[in-house]
């Protein structure tokens, strides 16, 4: 399995970072999967092998802004390249966010074979695009879904890959426990330890609740600009309670799970 960083960054941009969005590719039938859209993620996908013309599924985390702001970007993009189709799936609501995307822009009405679905963690785990994903409601201020990706050809028992992104949410121990055994664990760490805010972890905070669980690398994201020279005190201070490997995303970086 391989994931590409499209976007690491948050809804206050920093020009260095565009917002959430992740290319999740797995081998045979598995992927690729685009999860999140945020401004900017298009533009990034574009610069893959893979390309927007290769994605034909979607899965968002949840609706804010800066996870789906390159959505109807995307079906346009498609559209003209000559595609005809495209799965959007997602938490409740997804449904009605994308025909209301529609209503404002109605020209785009009927360029794509659209199939939408939403999910809930009740009926997870769910195969999609090649992959198992499993799902669970995180903390945060819109209903939002954390994902876990395996292969969805993997046999019980298989020593498969294991990929789990957070989506948005506070710290929370049923978040480290859902995590738990992933190889590559990516998490919002949206600001350092002195900015004190709801809905998104600090590093000390985040550290407390990944301390003693097995993660093979922890990466951070959903940067936002508070984050900008403040990457080593940030490391510094998860790795006071956490004592795994923990590194910062970037824009553009290419991680195989395994």
């Amino acid at each position: 399995m391989q994931v590409t960083f499209l976007g690491t960054g948050s809804a206050m941009p920093t020009g260095e970072r565009m917002q959430t969005g992740l290319l999740v590719e797995g081998d045979g039938e598995a992927g690729p999967l685009l999860v999140d859209c945020g401004s900017g993620a298009l533009h990034s996908l574009a610069a893959t092998e893979t390309g927007y013309e290769g994605v034909d599924t979607v899965l968002l985390t949840h609706h804010h802004l800066d996870h789906v702001a390159d959505l109807l970007p995307l079906m346009k993009a498609r559209w003209l390249a000559g595609a005809e189709s495209l799965r959007v799936v997602g938490p409740p609501g997804t449904g009605e966010l994308v025909e209301g995307l529609l209503d404002v822009h109605d020209y785009m009405q009927d360029r794509l074979d659209l199939r939408l679905r939403e999910v809930t963690p009740d009926e997870a785990p769910f195969d999609l695009a090649g992959f198992s994903v499993d799902a669970m409601e995180t903390v945060h201020s819109m209903y939002c879904h954390a994902y876990r990706f395996t292969p969805a050809d993997a046999a019980a028992g298989d020593d498969a890959p294991v990929f789990t992104f957070s989506g948005d949410s506070e710290e929370t121990d049923r978040l480290a426990r859902f995590a738990d055994g992933s190889d590559v664990f990516v998490h919002d760490c949206s600001f350092p330890d002195e900015v004190d805010v709801d809905n998104h972890p600090t590093p000390s905070a985040l550290g407390q609740v990944l301390a003693g669980h097995d993660y093979g690398t922890v990466y951070l994201t959903h940067l936002y600009p508070h984050t900008v020279g403040k990457e080593s005190e940030m490391l510094d201070s998860l790795e006071q309670h956490y004592d795994g490997e923990v590194r910062f995303a970037e824009d553009g970086l290419v991680v195989e799970v395994e």
